[in-house]
């Protein structure tokens, strides 16, 4: 493997490597700035779109691309700086809708959970058999269980948590929280891990609260929440992102108001943000049908900065604003009946 060899670069070298690239500066000072605010590699991140291409044959004879340094006419620092504060201000929303859900998911799991027993979250007869084979505790001298390592890390952080309630049970009833109060110390990855292991009879009341028909479709809108939340709440790059976990876009007529994201076809159309953003206003809707968010959403969606790129690298659709599901009232979004 080769040795790193490039030197630690000035801010004025830095500067100098961009235009040098083909970027457009503007202002010396003003590039100067918006690297000592951002850096190079997140900036660089946001012109990556605008770099040459070639396309070569590799060694089995297939066509491909390959990405060079040099960007493209046009390329400009003033248009990544209005890419940056559009994507910061999308996180911002995107952060805003996640609290909201996850709030939401520990209440109704708690309550779901806990209409079977005060500690279900214990009992292996509430989850799928993969997560329940092996030890509950590492006592019990064989290899812990799905559920084992997952009652570990709970009890990781119960034990790290100073919330008052927390600490009653801890004095007053051995540590022994209830599933209604162990949820509230519960990040959206833990509750999705634990969804996603329920029985099927409990994880689809669980969905059908939210309007969604099945744990398969609900567990994979939790996983695709939970990794724009992380990519959301580390301040990386957001909107033309690749999504790792894309939400299951639901088969005609089984959620109406989401039918519109099996139009499009193309890697866009089925990884891009958009698809998560639609599941989340969706949620959103049904847990609260005063909440605004899909209106703030949207608006911001009208304001993306004019240039190279559109709302279509992020994957939204062509019309997407006649979509009822950014500005319908809470009993047509939620798919009930009027």
């Amino acid at each position: 493997m080769p040795e790193y060899t490039k030197p630690w670069l000035s801010l004025e070298k830095q500067v100098g490597k961009l235009h040098g690239r083909g970027v457009e500066i503007g202002s010396y000072s003003s590039a100067r700035i918006l690297l000592q605010q951002v850096g190079y590699y997140r900036l660089t991140g946001y012109l990556y779109p605008f770099r040459e291409s070639e396309t070569y044959l590799d060694d089995s004879g297939r066509e491909r691309i390959r990405v060079l340094s040099d960007y493209r006419s046009g390329t400009s620092l003033a248009y990544a700086a209005q890419l940056i504060d559009y994507d910061r201000k999308l996180r911002m929303l995107v952060l805003d809708a996640v609290e909201r859900l996850e709030v939401s998911l520990r209440m109704q799991i708690g309550y779901t959970l806990g209409h079977r027993s005060a500690f279900a979250h214990r009992d292996p007869a509430n989850f799928v058999p993969t997560f329940t084979a092996g030890a509950i505790d590492a006592e019990a001298g064989e290899p812990l269980s799905g559920l084992g390592r997952w009652l570990e890390r709970v009890q990781e952080r119960q034990c790290s948590s100073d919330e008052a309630f927390v600490v009653h049970f801890r004095e007053r009833y051995d540590d022994a929280l209830p599933i209604w109060a162990l949820t509230e110390i519960l990040e959206l990855g833990h509750l999705g891990r634990l969804f996603g292991a329920l029985q099927n009879d409990l994880a689809t009341t669980i969905a059908n609260a939210y309007s969604v028909p099945t744990k398969k479709m609900f567990g994979s809108w939790i996983a695709s929440v939970n990794y724009v939340r992380n990519v959301s709440a580390h301040h990386a790059r957001l909107f033309n992102r690749k999504l790792v976990a894309a939400p299951s876009r639901p088969r005609e007529g089984h959620v109406p108001l989401l039918d519109h994201l099996r139009d499009a076809t193309g890697p866009k159309a089925e990884f891009g943000v958009y698809n998560a953003l639609a599941v989340m206003a969706f949620l959103l809707g049904v847990i609260d049908p005063d909440c605004d968010w899909n209106q703030r959403l949207a608006s911001h969606l009208s304001d993306f900065p004019a240039g190279a790129l559109t709302t279509a690298d992020m994957g939204v659709p062509a019309g997407w604003e006649k979509q009822a599901l950014w500005h319908a009232s809470q009993t047509v979004r939620s798919g009930a009946p009027a």
